[in-house]
């Protein structure tokens, strides 16, 4: 840059310190945007998970076990706790993106909500494989059936929030079995 050039540019700096809002707040380029689309599909899909054939929200719920395994032994159920929130949290956001861009409110390869979902009912059962399989299939059974409100509340609540909340409700039905399992059978997970 030539010294006029730099005195021109400073001399417009001290005239207009603060440029207009569009400059200041323009959108994203393209690129960043299909960045972004990109994180955001491969968080609602579970790295892919909810790409396989069949049945994608049985395949990321089974996905979601081992995961589970790994993270316990780490850090005990808080690192378990912390991942669900965690996956809950960008679940709202990526499903919001991806099923906006689907142009369906649910589209059934978004799975992250099944593995939030499936790690919040395996923080309530013992790192035992009979445990974890009572887990998964107690999950995958409220999750297919959706007894009420979990049908209403996946018709009413919209984007991101309304997709991660059916399954969070099937796994609150699911803690309410496995807590009255406790109290009345004596069982303890």
């Amino acid at each position: 840059m030539r010294a006029a050039e730099a005195g021109e540019a400073c001399a417009s700096l001290r005239l207009n310190p603060h440029p207009p809002i569009a400059s200041r707040w323009a959108p994203p380029s393209p690129a960043l945007r299909e960045r972004g689309y990109r994180l955001a599909r491969a968080v609602a899909t579970g790295c892919g998970v909810g790409l396989l054939p069949g049945a994608p929200g049985t395949w990321a719920s089974l996905a979601a076990l081992p995961c589970a395994w790994l993270l316990v032994p780490l850090g005990g159920k808080a690192v378990l706790a912390v991942a669900a929130v965690a996956a809950f949290a960008a679940g709202c956001w990526a499903a919001g993106v991806v099923a906006r861009a689907s142009g369906r409110p649910d589209p059934g390869f978004i799975v992250i909500d099944e593995i939030a979902a499936q790690w919040l009912v395996l923080l309530a059962v013992p790192l035992h494989p009979a445990w974890y399989a009572a887990a998964f299939l107690l999950f995958r059974l409220f999750d297919i059936a959706k007894p009420p409100p979990i049908r209403w509340v996946e018709r009413r609540v919209a984007g991101g929030l309304g997709v991660m909340l059916d399954d969070v409700a099937a796994a609150l039905y699911v803690l309410a079995i496995l807590g009255s399992a406790e109290g009345a059978l004596g069982v303890r997970p």
